[in-house]
């Protein structure tokens, strides 16, 4: 799922302005990361009218990233659209960038700040598993991606700076590559770290379009 964190409230008043602005948000991915559910629509909502600005509206899509679907629940908003100056989206910046597009009208503004697709490890807490490179061979690793859970994104072993199985740069992350080297140990494997790695293709990650 697309892990999201809400942006400084300071911040998002600074943009809305005096309003009036309209809020949604997300049925899926924000809703469980509690940053755009219906708890934080609500939330949102009265604390900008304790600002003194008005809100004319909400709605929770379902989800906001699908364009057809945004569009036919708008539909059903229409006069407190109308009302509106702006848009508040409590989403991931595809569902900003979605809402964006078919609402040509209306400045759109983002609620959130979008971090990473990550894994639940358990409620409220999301680590980073993928950055959605367009060319995936978590299989060389063992299952585990070094593209995304390596902040150097190392791809022929660790960095030399990490200490304790721990991370040079993040001292409360597991070197991703003490864990590939431990599983692959454990398999009596090791022999596979000798294959060096050509650079990533990084324009794979361009892909701008998939259709079935």
């Amino acid at each position: 799922m697309i892990i999201t964190k809400k942006k400084e409230f300071k911040d998002i008043v600074d943009v809305v302005g005096k309003g009036p602005v309209f809020i949604a948000g997300c049925s899926e991915c924000a809703t469980i990361c509690h940053t755009g559910g219906e708890e934080e629509i609500l939330e949102m909502k009265n604390a900008l009218i304790d600002k003194k600005i008005e809100v004319t509206g909400s709605i929770l899509l379902e989800p906001a990233c699908h364009l057809l679907n945004d569009k036919r629940l708008f539909r059903q908003h229409k006069k407190e659209l109308e009302r509106a100056n702006k848009i508040l989206v409590l989403a991931c910046g595809n569902g900003v960038q979605t809402v964006s597009e078919i609402s040509k009208d209306w400045d759109v503004i983002s609620g959130t700040d979008t971090l990473f697709l990550g894994e639940i490890k358990r409620a409220n807490d999301f680590e980073k598993r993928c950055q959605m490179c367009g060319e995936c061979f978590v299989d060389t690793f063992e299952g585990l991606c070094p593209v995304s859970r390596c902040p150097k994104s190392m791809l022929n072993g660790p960095c030399g700076g990490s200490k304790n199985g721990k991370c040079e740069v993040d001292s409360e992350l597991d070197c991703i590559w003490i864990l590939i080297y431990n599983s692959l140990k454990e398999k009596d494997e090791l022999h596979r770290l000798n294959e060096l790695r050509d650079c990533k293709d990084w324009s794979k990650s361009l892909k701008m379009r998939r259709t079935l």
